[in-house]
């Protein structure tokens, strides 16, 4: 899949127009662009502010892992996400409509068009906001600092979306003293993501320039997504990328994209319509997403509780 570019448009605005813009934009933060763009979503019924979503987190903690779409479907619904490939073989990283295959050998691919995916979010990201933070000591600290971006922002841009009950999609750029990945290996049928968790390869690199593609979901949707921060790195130079286990860095740029809007894609294959996904998965679905070995407290993810 090629890079989706943006483009430039230029606009010439009567009086009245761009003083009525330029007001919306003092009061609710957003940029005209920002404006400018939801306004032609809504004209030509486009999707914006919406999350797309491939499969459930349930899904995944039972461990159907069988592919339900391919990469190239990808590409209909978002330039920005994240998610795994079939069998958990990897973690999968879409950045400007490049879809990313990081597996467990240390190897970093584009992933082949016809790659079977099982699990995925994606959307189209247009940041509403942007925000710089430095001096970031651990995942924790950056999660600290993005929630009192969100809390302040979010009720500046829309009070019609509050910060604590909407997806957010997160991109951040910069230069990181340190960032600890993990990539799963491929399992086999019947292996759920517990078991799978034990069996991935951690690394850690240092001085890297790169980007974090990550989602904030919100605690009321355990059983769709991970609750909290869930971010995947890629390498300005493509030579690593994985799901982030911990990391730090001196300064960093924040976009954020709020998604008011989510589309859930419920897989049809055999594995998934016969799976039990009636079980309470918040337990598993933490001890899969923290370091090895480590305690509650030291969680891989950023969560809120």
């Amino acid at each position: 899949m090629e890079a989706q570019q943006g483009h430039d448009l230029h606009l010439n605005l009567p009086a009245g127009h761009w003083q009525a813009l330029q007001r919306h934009c003092e009061q609710s933060g957003e940029t005209r662009s920002a404006v400018v763009r939801k306004a032609l979503a809504d004209y030509l019924d486009l999707d914006h502010h919406t999350l797309w979503q491939l499969s459930t987190s349930t899904a995944v903690v039972e461990g159907v892992f069988g592919g339900a779409l391919q990469v190239k479907d990808l590409i209909d619904h978002g330039d920005f996400g994240l998610g795994t490939f079939e069998q958990l073989d990897g973690e999968g990283i879409l950045l400007d409509g490049v879809c990313w295959q990081a597996r467990a050998d240390g190897s970093l691919i584009k992933a082949p068009p016809d790659e079977a995916i099982p699990f995925w979010v994606a959307t189209h990201f247009q940041a509403e906001r942007k925000i710089g933070v430095t001096d970031i000591g651990s995942i924790e600290d950056l999660g600290a600092r993005i929630d009192r971006s969100i809390e302040d922002l979010g009720a500046r841009i829309d009070p019609l979306r509050p910060g604590a009950n909407l997806f957010v999609a997160i991109k951040i750029k910069g230069l990181f003293e340190q960032v600890e990945m993990r990539t799963v290996s491929r399992v086999p049928e019947g292996v759920g993501l517990l078991e799978a968790s034990t069996n991935q390869s951690v690394v850690c690199i240092e001085k890297v320039s790169g980007t974090l593609v990550g989602f904030w979901s919100p605690a009321h949707t355990t059983s769709l997504n991970i609750p909290g921060y869930h971010f995947h790195f890629l390498a300005d130079d493509h030579s690593s990328g994985g799901h982030v286990l911990d990391l730090k860095a001196d300064s960093l740029e924040i976009e954020l994209d709020f998604q008011s809007n989510l589309r859930l894609a419920l897989p049809e294959t055999k594995q998934f319509l016969e799976a039990d996904l009636s079980n309470d998965i918040s337990e598993q679905l933490h001890k899969a997403e923290t370091k090895p070995q480590e305690s509650a407290g030291d969680s891989a993810d950023l969560n809120d509780g």
